[in-house]
């Protein structure tokens, strides 16, 4: 009862579900009876890429060493921030990640965001986006692992992790799988969960007294939507950390902090 339609998701549809529907159709892919070609969530997913890809090629456009505009320098700061955190967890080749990570991450904000704008809804309110993000994540820090490790010292983490004796290596290839496994269920989750029940409550607030009582609610919905982002970001650079770092001797202690880092994100 409480959904309710999006304009620009209908502007959409109508645009757009002419021209893919016979394309969709000859896959299997048909619309249910009362819901659009194009559900909600793709829609402001791709308003959210189109929307970073115009910013970006219009600052690029406008790129100055001397002269830099605040966009320029907001951005550079941004930028940078995260390159220092890449820096300081994986090291110096930490920054060849920073064009996922950092996509991943402002996607994830301004999705966090949109539902706080009128007429809009968060993409990541739903659990399609949320997953499918999970996934890229995933999915790209084994790729990176096998690439930088080799695929058998790679897999040996799996039975042998830092600081973990050799006896139990059975126990561990039974553990670990699962343990990564469950890392996509925990960043699917955490991100849907906060950010679908803060469209609830505000949603509910604003039937029973619109305008001035979800206004609290709106203001917090701005900390969690950045923190939510933030930590989403951090986990995505401890678990890179993990599957590109080479053992060494001194390494077993980073292990150790990266794991205690990541039980309070995952606490958050």
């Amino acid at each position: 009862m409480l959904e309710h339609k999006h304009w620009i998701v209908e502007w959409v549809n109508a645009l757009l579900a002419p021209v893919l529907s016979p394309a969709l159709s000859l896959v299997g892919v048909h619309a249910s009876p009362g819901h659009d070609l194009i559900p909600d969530y793709l829609v402001m997913s791709l308003l959210i890429v189109l929307g970073w890809t115009g910013l970006g090629l219009a600052v690029r456009s406008r790129l100055s060493v001397e002269n830099p505009g605040r966009l320029q320098i907001v951005l550079e700061d941004l930028v940078s921030a995260l390159a220092g955190l890449l820096d300081e967890w994986i090291g110096p080749k930490g920054r060849q990640f920073l064009p996922l990570v950092g996509a991943l991450g402002a996607f994830i904000l301004v999705g966090n965001y949109a539902g706080l704008v009128p007429g809009l809804m968060a993409p990541t309110s739903n659990i399609n986006v949320t997953a499918g993000c999970a996934i890229t994540i995933w999915v790209y820090y084994h790729l990176q692992g096998v690439r930088h490790q080799g695929i058998l010292s790679y897999l040996k983490h799996f039975a042998m992790p830092p600081g973990v004796p050799a006896f139990l290596a059975p126990l561990m290839l039974i553990i670990e799988p699962i343990s990564h496994a469950s890392r996509v269920l925990s960043l699917t989750l955490r991100l849907f969960g906060n950010i679908f029940g803060e469209e609830m409550v505000i949603a509910i607030l604003a039937m029973l007294v619109p305008y001035f009582v979800p206004l609290p609610m709106m203001a917090l919905g701005m900390i969690t939507g950045l923190l939510q982002a933030f930590i989403f970001v951090l986990l995505s650079v401890i678990y890179l950390q993990g599957a590109v770092a080479v053992d060494h001797g001194g390494e077993d202690h980073g292990h150790g902090a990266a794991h205690g880092v990541e039980g309070h994100a995952i606490a958050a």
